[in-house]
């Protein structure tokens, strides 16, 4: 029986998978001549271990195999997820097992190595040290955040990006005309851009474009010809690249902040819905966009705090699909409203002086006295009550003597401020004048 049975195969994914660095496709910025992983593959001197961080189908778990190729080391696939240190160790046992008996390597390939809480990170330390395995491990997920410094200080990270739609479409002329691994025994035919439909559907996930090319290969005969159509159906609901708890989710997050604090509001509609797709709690984006109404609009434009409260409750109200318009109101609205970061600035210096500064007592002037006592001990004199009083109270204290008059709110001239900022000017010219009086 041939490796590759067509009537048992391994998906075409595995079977197309590259076998050395000629036949891999993409990650120039690492693999290109003169690059950095590219050099350190071929020299074969494996003085750390690697970290493989990028999207799905990208070619990490690729890369390790060729690496295993290059140094001769035995390759040996564990998955975090299913698997967990009781594993590790009887695996560490095979490779010294096989380094002393046999003199050859391990190559440890830890697949979703976030998955690993990082004490159970731990487990590989001593081993990587004394040199039993060459660990190569493969995330998702930011290793700055998902690795243990420990691992992380011995590792090299390599970034791997989602691949541009031209590589992925190499690799699927490649599956289409390879007669030995892919599906060119078949005399399958393609309608005009059916291969270029799907890669630009694969969102740079190159498993993803394979296992698309095989589920359209797989309803036809043999002869039979792969259509657009077909294609499109298919690719319909692809998933979105987006973790609710990871990098990605605050990476979209700060994308629509920023798009919003810059007024442009068609990005920030991109980006929001790119969250709404990907499955994100839509409440939760509406709860950024409450944060953000009062952080980046503030008194330029007040009404933006209650659109976006407003907003937040159609939402909670009407669910989704159908709130999603309340989402798209309350974006546009915030995006084209004026904006001030005066109020989040004012709050913060208050804040700072509230932990630098002493507790100041309360001014006897401002205090109430509702009973006899406190009447007696001075609590309340002096107060002047602003609506019997010409100039309003301008004169009037209002801070800690031991702390002095402090200034926090600074309108700008946008929107609504530039009237809070003409109140706030005439205020103190005439508390000026009611102080030289």
């Amino acid at each position: 029986m041939e490796l590759f049975d067509r009537k048992a195969p391994a998906p075409l994914a595995e079977r197309m998978r590259p076998r050395n660095l000629d036949e891999f496709v993409g990650q120039q910025h690492l693999l290109a001549e003169g690059k950095p992983l590219r050099r350190y593959l071929e020299s074969g001197a494996l003085s750390s271990s690697l970290l493989f961080w990028g999207p799905p189908g990208t070619g990490k778990t690729t890369l390790a195999r060729i690496l295993a190729g290059i140094v001769a080391a035995e390759f040996v696939n564990f998955s975090a997820v299913t698997s967990g240190v009781k594993e590790v160790r009887a695996l560490v046992a095979a490779a010294r097992d096989r380094l002393r008996m046999d003199g050859r390597r391990t190559l440890l390939f830890v697949d979703e190595i976030h998955r690993f809480n990082k004490a159970q990170q731990d487990a590989f330390l001593p081993h990587v040290e004394d040199g039993t395995v060459i660990l190569v491990g493969a995330t998702t997920e930011n290793p700055s955040f998902e690795v243990n410094s420990a691992l992380l200080s011995r590792s090299r990270v390599f970034t791997l990006l989602g691949l541009e739609e031209d590589a992925i479409l190499i690799l699927l002329e490649r599956a289409m005309n390879d007669e030995e691994r892919g599906l060119g025994g078949r005399g399958l035919s393609t309608e005009e851009g059916v291969l270029q439909l799907i890669a630009g559907g694969a969102n740079g996930d190159a498993r993803g474009a394979l296992n698309s090319l095989e589920m359209l290969a797989e309803s036809l005969p043999d002869g039979g010809r792969l259509e657009t159509a077909a294609a499109a159906e298919l690719l319909k609901r692809r998933a979105h690249r987006y973790d609710k708890a990871g990098e990605e989710h605050f990476n979209l997050i700060s994308a629509l902040h920023k798009s919003l604090r810059d007024s442009d509001p068609d990005a920030s509609l991109y980006w929001a819905a790119r969250m709404l797709a990907s499955g994100e709690d839509p409440l939760y984006v509406m709860r950024r966009l409450v944060r953000f109404a009062s952080e980046d609009i503030g008194n330029a434009d007040p009404r933006a705090l209650q659109v976006a409260v407003s907003g937040m409750q159609a939402l909670h109200f009407l669910g989704m699909p159908e709130g999603d318009t309340a989402v798209a109101q309350t974006v546009l609205y915030l995006a084209t409203a004026p904006k001030s970061n005066r109020v989040y600035t004012a709050v913060k210096a208050a804040r700072r002086d509230v932990e630098d500064l002493p507790d100041a007592p309360v001014p006897l002037h401002l205090r109430n006295a509702p009973t006899k006592l406190m009447k007696e001990l001075g609590y309340g004199d002096g107060y002047v009550y602003a609506h019997d009083d010409p100039d309003g109270g301008l004169a009037q204290s209002h801070f800690p003597d031991e702390i002095g008059h402090r200034s926090y709110y600074e309108p700008t001239e946008h929107g609504y401020e530039s009237r809070i900022r003409a109140f706030l000017e005439w205020r103190r010219e005439q508390r000026s004048g009611s102080e030289e009086r």
